[in-house]
């Protein structure tokens, strides 16, 4: 299924009991899901936009560079990618277990609407979150983020490429990042087949 929208910010009409927030942003049809952690850690409070702090430009241009963006900024120009937080609410400090827990419920009906094929979670908490939540991989999967970064762990209908928090970055993970989402889209990374074949008629029906 396709969702038709035209709307770059908040596509599907997110509503947190808070004043402030920052919610998904990007194609709404993405094949990409870029997740991070909270706007006090990976940028946004002041654009509304994930990802708009240093840190977060710099996973940007990394990710331009792979193909997933045409421009990067204030408000990027996104190419089949989508941008959310774990805790969209603008945090005072750092977000508790219980308000985590709280905006799971809008984190995981975006994650389900969008239905990327690929997910990218940004930093230790998001990582483990993806894999405790989205795949049957939590329990063998030790989070190190430096061994995890850019390397490819099957899910369960997803495949998950972990990223090391970009604040955390040195001079090699932005060429290992490039690399590995370069190599990963020369490849038939969406995993679907057509059963329209058995429909009348003669529209695809792919699935994963």
């Amino acid at each position: 299924m396709e969702n038709v929208t035209d709307r770059t910010s908040n596509p599907f009409g997110m509503r947190p009991a808070c004043d402030r927030f920052v919610p998904g942003y990007g194609d709404a049809n993405a094949n990409f899901h870029v997740v991070g952690d909270h706007p006090g850690v990976h940028g946004g409070e002041a654009t509304g936009v994930p990802f708009t702090n240093e840190p977060g430009v710099r996973l940007q241009v990394a990710l331009a560079e792979a193909g997933l963006l045409d421009s990067t900024g204030d408000r990027p120009d996104v190419r089949k990618s989508f941008f959310s937080y774990l805790h969209m609410c603008v945090p005072d400090g750092t977000p508790t277990q219980a308000e985590y827990d709280d905006m799971e419920r809008f984190f995981d009906a975006e994650l389900r609407a969008i239905a990327a094929h690929v997910l990218l979670p940004v930093g230790a908490r998001a990582t483990a979150h993806v894999l405790q939540n989205y795949t049957a991989q939590a329990w063998k999967t030790e989070i190190d983020m430096e061994a995890l970064h850019g390397e490819e762990i099957r899910g369960s209908g997803f495949l998950v490429y972990p990223i090391e928090d970009p604040a955390e970055w040195d001079e090699t993970h932005h060429d290992r990042l490039v690399e590995s989402l370069l190599e990963l889209q020369s490849t038939d990374y969406r995993r679907e087949a057509d059963l329209g074949r058995f429909e009348a008629g003669n529209d695809p029906y792919l699935v994963r």
